[in-house]
């Protein structure tokens, strides 16, 4: 589970404007949000930098 979308919510950020914002497929952020897929290292902390928060933050156990 994460909180990918809560965040991109918040942000006023669509799917496409964050997966330009840090070089992906609007693809990517939809697997990973929907837990498809779990993210690289690198683009966690992609994210985390986007978000101005911990990568602990958005992914939760």
């Amino acid at each position: 589970m994460n909180n990918i979308k809560k965040y991109r919510a918040l942000f006023k950020l669509k799917q496409l404007d964050l997966a330009r914002e840090i070089s992906v497929s609007r693809q990517t952020i939809n697997a990973v949000e929907n837990g498809k897929t779990d993210p690289s290292l690198s683009l966690a902390f992609k994210l985390a930098k986007v978000f101005n928060c911990k990568v602990e933050e958005l992914f939760v156990k």
